[in-house]
């Protein structure tokens, strides 16, 4: 299948069936310089095109000091494509390299946010897009199980805590073997950030482990992705669904399926 297609029809199965994007919505786009967020953007502007609703799509980059090269002709490309790019430089996060430079993810996440709210109201936008591809997903589903002792992971669709804000993850269904493609196929320019290049990581272990199973199983993404959206929780261990006094026993469905290789 062609490569646009296979994207496009991914996209659009995800922002259908979670009703991501609806009638006169402005959906700012975070692009953060990598290849998932701008065939993310692209994605988007190709479904506006052809819609049958109407809605407006604009980019947005927040700088906070860990990009490995300057982003200014990632904003060029993206302004190149007719699309209204926003720049936004933000202290707080340069403050807290220099004063903490040691600080986690989570920290840098939750500055991070504030600035994309901070932005989202500026530009008028009621829908945040952020690029979180298939590969995340499966990433977030198995760190929390394994590492945190809960049945969880990354949303596809939310909303900010004052709900003034949706938040998409239209690139749920499509995976990273995609998006290098695709944008390399754009000949967009691709600026890393330096915290995707860490090595030692809990989500670097599970990325290798999940592309070394993957050269048995090449389905996995695709059934751990299913797993999150087929929840039986009367098979799971949390006492608030499950049947202890022996009463609406659930019917027994026999074994677990075991994924093989024809699975």
């Amino acid at each position: 299948m062609d490569l646009e297609k296979q994207l496009l029809r991914k996209v659009g199965e995800a922002v259908t069936r979670f009703k991501m994007i609806r009638e006169g919505d402005r959906v700012a786009v975070a692009v953060s310089g990598g290849k998932d967020s701008l065939t993310m953007l692209e994605a988007l502007v190709l479904l506006r095109d052809r819609a049958p609703i109407n809605f407006t799509v604009c980019a947005f980059t927040i700088e906070q000091g860990k990009f490995l090269a300057p982003i200014a002709p990632v904003g060029e490309y993206v302004k190149s494509r007719g699309i209204e790019w926003t720049y936004y430089r933000d202290s707080p996060s340069f403050r807290l390299i220099e004063e903490q430079p040691d600080h986690g993810c989570d920290m840098c996440s939750r500055f991070r946010r504030r600035a994309v709210y901070q932005i989202g109201h500026e530009l008028g936008a009621n829908v945040i897009a952020f690029g979180h591809t298939a590969d995340d997903f499966c990433e977030s589903f198995l760190r929390s199980a394994m590492f945190t002792g809960r049945t969880a992971g990354l949303p596809a669709i939310t909303w900010s805590s004052q709900k003034d804000f949706r938040l998409i993850r239209p690139l749920v269904y499509v995976t990273e073997d995609i998006t290098a493609k695709y944008a390399e196929s754009l000949g967009a320019p691709v600026i890393p950030c330096g915290c995707s290049q860490k090595t030692g990581t809990v989500r670097r272990s599970l990325r290798d482990v999940l592309t070394d199973l993957e050269k048995d199983y090449p389905r996995l993404k695709e059934s751990l992705l299913s797993a999150m959206g087929n929840i039986e929780p009367s098979r799971m261990l949390d006492t608030r669904y499950l049947s202890l006094d022996g009463d609406n026993e659930p019917e027994d469905v026999g074994p677990f399926r075991v994924l093989t290789n024809e699975s």
